[in-house]
């Protein structure tokens, strides 16, 4: 069994909790980390960079003059990509960078991540925390009686609306419900946060937690 770190609401040490390394898969499986971090940068590019082939570019497709007997070397039409103003070899554009990933290696990359992260003993544990009004300096100090210094991922039970709110503008900062955060979102930041419900929902059924989007 592994430990984890566990504190209360106010940021206090209160012991720690157990978790069964099998729940996460057993081992840390690198080559599917390393494949979750490359699909997550790039479905993240915005493919906007375009240049225009010798089909796009305005101009006749007549060749300039005949191919011997002017002395010149040969040449073609006026929009080849070896003239000035003609068009580019290989243009850029249209590409899609999309990448998949089943549920499963999905689920397997996230719980893999999180058993990294306890490994190397970047995670804690903390009661759920509640405000009646959202508070960013209430949660900024329940993040720095835990250590946090360097920004971190916060696993949260579910969504919450007065969570979410304290902590949008925490930089390096991100606040998502556990079956949401993909395996890039766990292993980018310093530290891993798990409310204490979150932590429950991944003991309970791992399985049943789905992991990121689709895409």
């Amino acid at each position: 069994m592994l430990q984890i770190p566990l504190y209360d609401s106010s940021g206090k040490s209160s012991g720690t909790v157990e978790i069964d390394p099998a729940i996460l898969g057993e081992r840390v499986r690198p080559e599917l980390l390393k494949q979750a971090i490359v699909r997550a940068q790039a479905n993240a590019r915005q493919n906007t960079s375009a240049t225009k082939s010798r089909g796009m570019v305005k101009g006749s497709t007549r060749k300039l003059y005949r191919q011997k007997g002017t002395g010149n070397a040969r040449m073609g039409a006026r929009r080849t990509n070896i003239r000035k103003g003609g068009g580019v070899a290989f243009a850029k554009g249209n590409q899609n960078y999309d990448q998949r990933m089943n549920r499963k290696m999905r689920r397997l990359s996230r719980n893999s991540a999180i058993l990294a992260k306890i490994l190397s003993e970047t995670v804690v544990v903390v009661e759920d925390v509640s405000f009646d009004v959202p508070s960013t300096k209430g949660l900024l100090s329940v993040l720095n009686g835990v250590g946090v210094t360097k920004g971190c991922t916060v696993a949260l039970g579910g969504a919450n609306d007065t969570i979410y709110r304290s902590g949008r503008n925490l930089a390096r900062t991100e606040l998502k419900p556990i079956n949401e955060l993909t395996a890039f979102e766990i292993l980018r930041r310093d530290r891993f946060v798990m409310m204490r419900s979150a932590f429950d929902l991944l003991v309970k059924d791992p399985v049943a937690l789905n992991a990121g989007s689709e895409n």
